[in-house]
């Protein structure tokens, strides 16, 4: 009978059935438990297995750098106020009001590290869809489809995802050609799915990215019309990091630091 089962629940797909049941059938004797509660035990295994083969799967197609979780975050250096930001943020409501998340800060403040901690934590908690790409890659993407004549199927692709996170916007000088590409993106996504970005020039330095004033301006109504702006200032973590391990290193040192005269 067990191989029929077994062969019935492969056809079903249902793994988690096929792995558990004969030890929960044993459990369900030895606790008394009924009919219901034992196809109960196996139902919640076989939801539990889905969910999380699902969000692996949600987490491969993201490409986020899986390292930079919440956990790895310290948010003691948080300002208050953004503190509270990504409390609410973590709730996921700004999703269903399409609104973009705008991390502005220097070089090394944590800004990536804190909107992919983000994408991780709507993927894991809430299984939102989230595509994580540098700007520069995302741009090449987007000419490659241009070129090819398929802008609109990889615009249609990356509309699946209800959250594109843009890493360094203005970091490295794009050409014209580049920019439209990306201005027709962010009008693509205008009121239909979140854009998060982080960018180390402030709104009146953009004009270098769109490379003309109108563009530029249509941009940022686009971006900033729903919004919750992250005001991340502060010390450049990894700055912060090697000063730490140097000063860790010297105290270590057989000299103590000292210096050799």
């Amino acid at each position: 009978m067990n191989s029929t089962l077994l062969d019935q629940l492969r056809s079903l797909r249902l793994p988690a059935f096929r792995d558990g049941f004969e030890e929960t059938a044993r459990r369900a004797v030895q606790e008394t438990l009924s009919y219901e509660q034992y196809l109960l035990e196996l139902t919640d295994q076989e939801c539990s297995d889905r969910r999380g083969r699902r969000i692996e799967r949600m987490l491969r197609e993201s490409r986020l750098p899986l390292d930079k979780t919440l956990s790895a975050f310290d948010q003691k250096r948080l300002p208050a106020k953004v503190a509270r930001q990504l409390r609410t943020l973590l709730e996921g409501s700004f999703l269903d009001r399409r609104e973009n998340v705008l991390a502005f800060g220097n070089s090394g403040a944590g800004k990536t590290h804190l909107l992919c901690a983000l994408g991780q934590e709507l993927i894991r908690q809430l299984e939102r869809p989230v595509y994580f790409s540098p700007c520069s890659l995302l741009v090449q993407e987007l000419l490659v489809g241009k070129r090819d004549l398929k802008l609109s199927r990889v615009l249609k692709r990356l509309s699946k995802f209800e959250v594109l996170i843009i890493d360094d916007i203005g970091y490295v000088q794009q050409s014209r050609e580049e920019m439209e590409v990306l201005f027709t993106l962010l009008a693509e996504r205008y009121e239909r799915g979140s854009v998060m970005l982080t960018s180390n020039l402030p709104f009146s330095k953009w004009e270098s990215i769109f490379k003309d004033p109108l563009t530029t301006a249509a941009a940022i109504d686009r971006l900033v019309h729903h919004s919750v702006i992250l005001e991340v200032n502060l010390p450049s973590y990894r700055l912060e990091s090697a000063k730490q391990s140097k000063a860790t290193a010297a105290t270590e040192s057989p000299l103590g630091g000292a210096e050799v005269g």
